[in-house]
Formats: structure tokens, sequence, C-alpha cells
């Protein structure tokens, strides 16, 4: 039976990060998930936005896998994702700076696969569309509150709205992108390093 243990520690810093990594120095597998999101105009999106979004979506998850890939090297396995979004390739003109942060969570990802070729360690990037995370149920909440319909209901409505080029026309449950974590956290996705994988209902309107 897998036993689950905690360890708090602010990821936006580099003091948090070394906090973590001091109590816990070796792992396995990496999933780079802190991340945060704040719908805000460009023109009224000041600096301090703009840093926090690079700390918390992009810092972190460098300084997680530099201080991870040397073990995972050295035991010849190990699996690093970063959990990006399909608006790192379709920014969201209410969020650029979302979107640029995630955009950069892809490079890194596509570069440390290179950095760590021959090794049995792979590095990829997920790329979720909208998602009916804690965080898109807080911010749908007001709307489910006035229309009275359901959470997803809302999120497909939001989907439908302000991302039209969605195939699937609703939003995807977290169990959904786990799925494709899950795979490329086994040894079945052994041959897929470098990779961006779309989990995005088909949004990006690319081959």
């Amino acid at each position: 039976m897998a036993g689950v243990s905690a360890i708090p520690a602010d990821l936006a810093s580099a003091e948090g990060c070394r906090a973590l990594v001091e109590k816990l120095p070796h792992v396995d597998i990496l999933i780079n998930n802190a991340g945060i999101f704040q719908p805000s105009d460009f023109f009224e999106t000041p600096d301090d936005v703009w840093d926090r979004h690079w700390q918390v979506n992009v810092m972190s998850a460098v300084r997680l896998s530099r201080a991870y890939l040397p073990g995972m090297e050295k035991a010849n396995w190990g699996r690093v994702i970063f959990i990006a979004s399909e608006s790192g390739f379709n920014i969201p003109v209410e969020m650029i700076h979302y979107g640029v942060s995630k955009t950069a969570d892809i490079a890194v990802a596509r570069g440390l696969a290179k950095r760590m070729s021959g090794t049995g360690v792979t590095v990829n990037s997920v790329l979720p569309g909208p998602t009916l995370s804690e965080g898109v149920q807080s911010m749908l909440v007001d709307e489910q509150q006035k229309s009275g319909k359901s959470i997803e209901e809302v999120a497909a409505d939001f989907v439908k709205k302000h991302r039209s080029s969605s195939i699937i026309q609703r939003a995807a449950s977290v169990d959904e992108i786990a799925n494709i974590v899950t795979y490329l956290a086994s040894p079945l996705a052994s041959a897929t390093t470098g990779a961006s994988v779309r989990v995005d209902g088909g949004l990006i309107d690319t081959l």
C-alpha cells in the first residue's frame, strides 16, 4: 500500500523550492503542476502580476527540474512532466501574461528533454484545454449562482463562448487530464520525450 506524505513549501520562491528538496532529495517522477492564472487586460496588468506568474508557473518548474534531474540521470530512469496549457500556443487575449508563462514551460520541457538525451529520463509537457479544476470552478461560481445551472453546464457555456474552436465543446475533467499524465509517467511512455501532448479537446486548430 502506498504511503503519502505532505511537505509544505512555497514553490514560488527559491527558498521554498530549496526547502522541499532538502526534505525530499530524490524523486523518480516530477510533475511540475504548480500554477496560477488571473484574467487581466494587457494594459492593466502591472509588473508584479507578470512576475508572480513567472515565478509560480515557470521558475518553480525550472528550480525543481534543476534539483531533481541529476539524480534521475544517475539512476538512468526518471520522468519530468510540465503541466502547461493550450494557452501556450493559443495565447488568450484576456491573460497574455499567463499564456506567455505556459509557452515558456513548453520550451523549457523541450530543452530539458534534449539535455537528457541518451538517458532513461523523459521530459514532456501536457497541454490541457479548459478544465474543471478548482481554480476554474471558483472563476465560474458567480455565473453558476446567477444562472442556476450546474457547474458543468456553466463551464460548457464558457468554452462555447470564449474557446469556440473546442471540438468537445465542454470543459475537461481533472481525471481526463490525469489519465494522460499517468501514461507519460509510466514505463509505457519510454519513447515519448520532448513532446507537448495535447489534452485540449481539439481546441488548438492545427493538424
